[in-house]
């Protein structure tokens, strides 16, 4: 896996809206993981999606800082901002996200995408934006404005990806908060207001993404699963089996056994 090229040829497809260059950078039997509406799309649905996103919205994508690599895995940040802005800086409309991707050889396994949702003027943009906003009157007496929420969200991300803490399972909202460096109170509001649900909730979805990654390993296919329930920061496996349901809709063995034969 050659993670600049990678990288390089993915923010190629996004930036000339080419909804099938961008699907095919995945497996054939990988998936899209959009986290903010908590969905997540096969190649084919992908480029569905994105068809209809085009059709709609320009933008221009470019990355935040460096790749960071892992076996098998990179994360990076990105920015993206409408086309026909008088520059980069400008801040209207423009926002930032983060990619965690698993890979298996040369194309994604997973892609999980976390970002802002700016108002695009679409009613489920809107409802979203809404609901962020009663989330926020919850904390209004908090002080955490809006500069310090995108900072700690920003902070929490870049932990999350490049430390891989939720695979500790022993990591709790307080000791979380500390590697951020901000209160408890504060790193909730982040959680719940900035990505729409519960600190649990936010932990698994990454701990689910990697288990994901795991049990499509090939010299996996005979293992427990409960040693990938333990690997990825789980304490019990009834614990992880709610979770994986919850996330993806099947059982840990059913989507191992879907997964395994679809790469044959």
């Amino acid at each position: 896996m050659r993670a600049v090229e990678f990288v390089e040829s993915y923010f190629d497809a996004w930036n000339h809206c080419d909804p099938v260059a961008i699907a095919n950078h995945l497996a054939s039997n990988g998936l899209y993981c959009d986290v903010p509406e908590n969905v997540q799309r096969t190649h084919d649905e992908l480029v569905v999606s994105l068809r209809h996103f085009f059709s709609n919205y320009r933008h221009r994508y470019e990355l935040i800082g460096e790749i960071l690599k892992g076996n098998d895995t990179i994360a990076f940040q990105y920015r993206m901002y409408p086309l026909g802005k008088a520059s980069k800086g400008e801040s209207g409309g423009t926002y930032k996200g983060a990619e965690f991707i698993t890979f298996r050889g040369d194309t994604a396994l997973n892609i999980m995408d976390f970002y802002d949702v700016p108002d695009m003027g679409q009613d489920s943009a809107l409802d979203r934006v809404a609901s962020r906003g009663a989330r926020r009157n919850k904390y209004a007496k908090s002080g955490l404005d809006e500069r310090q929420l995108h900072e700690y969200k920003n902070r929490l991300t870049e932990i999350m990806l490049s430390q891989q803490v939720y695979l500790r399972p022993d990591m709790t909202l307080p000791k979380l908060a500390r590697a951020v460096g901000c209160s408890v109170n504060h790193l909730s509001q982040v959680i719940n207001a900035g990505f729409g649900m519960s600190f649990f909730d936010y932990l698994n979805n990454f701990r689910i993404e990697h288990a994901k990654s795991l049990l499509s390993e090939s010299h996996r296919q005979n293992g427990a699963v409960l040693d990938v329930a333990f690997t990825v920061g789980f304490n019990s496996n009834s614990a992880f089996y709610a979770a994986f349901k919850k996330c993806v809709g099947q059982t840990p063995a059913q989507y191992r056994r879907t997964r395994l034969n679809g790469s044959h």
